[in-house]
């Protein structure tokens, strides 16, 4: 069986309370043990895991070793979209991220809003996937907002978690109903907040921006006044509800204020909401457009203070490919969505640099709270007994991408060319090396 000794680097594991040089024991696909670490040529202390001879060494000598990422977040668009991405393919990604689990939206075709659907998946992730596949099932049947989708089978069948991502749910009364049935399987919500009545046809952030480019805009309340509907509906019925890439400043402080009066909400911001503004898009770029689209300063400023004081839980990528036939026309006419799951932890680093949050919190945004959030009960940690899942970081390790050399099958992001600093170069998947860089 595979025993692995990764050796000598700085562990962090926000759950464990530990920071600092471990070594971490791999053995039958689960972490054996954390200990200090050894020096080199030390025989192991009496009681251990194991002889030393036994066990394949991973050198993290000046590497951070911190628990699988998991992202929340992810568009594998397979079934239906396979010409966009795979399940393989996105895999491939999200190991290349240093992310060891990812939880698929349900917009594919046909629609995860049934156990077949879900239990295809599931299969194609075991058969050709390299690590974790959590699907996320539809809220509504075909995503269409007038029919509950089955609940409890999408739930027995392995899904994490519901939303209609990809298309608000603009009926508040279906909406309750969801929260309710959800909260009785103990299922996450997962809300993609935006007013259509207010959004339509709006293809960028409303503002300087948008006028002088003659693009219609999206205003800020169309994502508001939803948050504000749904910390409602969550109060009422006492879900667990999460918040979808949050992007404008009044959502932050809605969600800050819903926390402080007990309600269980949650949410996550994507890498480009927080390191883009909408200038972004000059040059009608259709690699910047997506939806909410970047906002403003001030809005990316309030992203960043929700990360800092905790009002927002997760970094999750959103990693939405498209087509470049979906991408280089009109920008009226473009898709929305970039890919994230190669660039998020090079951006996510720049926080850290920047002092808006510590690097254990950085951890614990990717790792421990989404696993929290899902259900996740054996992710997330490098506890005894925890799945080895595990990501490996060089701080140091500097790249530019290159769309062309990305593993996601379509090329649609607005950091091509882009100079980056940290990567994750060994990613770790029950016990298993997916990715080495």
């Amino acid at each position: 069986m595979n025993r692995i000794l990764i050796k000598g680097g700085r562990v962090i594991d926000p759950v464990s309370g530990i920071d600092g040089l471990f070594d971490v024991y791999v053995f039958g696909g689960k972490i054996a043990a954390v200990k200090p670490s050894i020096p080199p040529g030390s025989p192991l202390e009496k009681g251990g895991v194991g002889d030393l001879d036994d066990w394949t060494i991973i050198d993290a000598t000046g590497l951070i070793v911190c628990p699988g990422f998991i992202d929340m977040h992810t568009h594998l668009r397979e079934p239906g979209y396979e010409y966009k991405e795979t399940i393989k393919t996105g895999a491939m990604a999200a190991a290349a991220g240093g992310f060891t689990s990812i939880a698929c939206m349900a917009n594919t075709n046909p629609v995860n809003d049934n156990a077949s659907v879900t239990r295809y998946i599931l299969k194609k992730a075991v058969e050709e996937g390299v690590v974790n596949v959590f699907p996320v099932g539809a809220i509504s049947k075909g995503l269409k907002g007038e029919t509950l989708a089955e609940i409890g089978d999408l739930k027995e069948a392995g899904c994490v978690a519901v939303s209609d991502d990809g298309r608000p749910m603009m009926n508040t009364g279906l909406m309750r109903l969801a929260m309710e049935y959800a909260g009785l399987f103990n299922l996450l919500v997962i809300s993609h907040c935006e007013d259509m009545a207010i959004s339509a046809e709006g293809v960028m952030n409303e503002g300087f921006t948008a006028t002088r480019l003659g693009l219609k805009g999206i205003p800020n309340a169309a994502e508001d006044i939803m948050v504000a509907r749904d910390i409602a509906l969550a109060e009422l019925t006492g879900a667990k509800l999460h918040i979808a890439h949050v992007s404008t400043k009044g959502s932050v402080e809605l969600i800050r204020r819903a926390k402080d009066n007990g309600i269980r909400i949650s949410a996550e911001v994507t890498p480009h909401h927080f390191t883009l503004k909408d200038e972004a898009v000059i040059g009608y770029n259709t690699n910047a457009k997506m939806n909410p689209p970047l906002r403003s300063q001030s809005d990316v400023d309030a992203l960043k203070q929700g990360l800092k004081d905790g009002t927002i839980d997760v970094i999750a990528t959103d990693h939405a490919p498209q087509d470049i036939v979906e991408k280089e026309i009109e920008f009226d006419k473009a898709a929305n969505g970039i890919i994230g799951l190669e660039t998020a932890l090079s951006l996510s680093l720049m926080l850290v640099s920047d002092n808006i949050i510590t690097l254990p919190d950085l951890v614990k945004k990717l790792s421990a709270n989404p696993a929290k959030l899902l259900g996740l009960d054996n992710k997330g940690a490098l506890k005894v007994g925890a799945d080895a899942d595990v990501t490996i970081i060089d701080l140091n390790k500097e790249w530019i991408v290159d769309s062309r050399e990305l593993k996601s099958k379509s090329r649609n992001t607005p950091f091509d060319g882009w100079r980056m600093k940290g990567r994750a170069v060994k990613t770790i998947v029950g016990g298993k090396v997916v990715y080495e860089g």
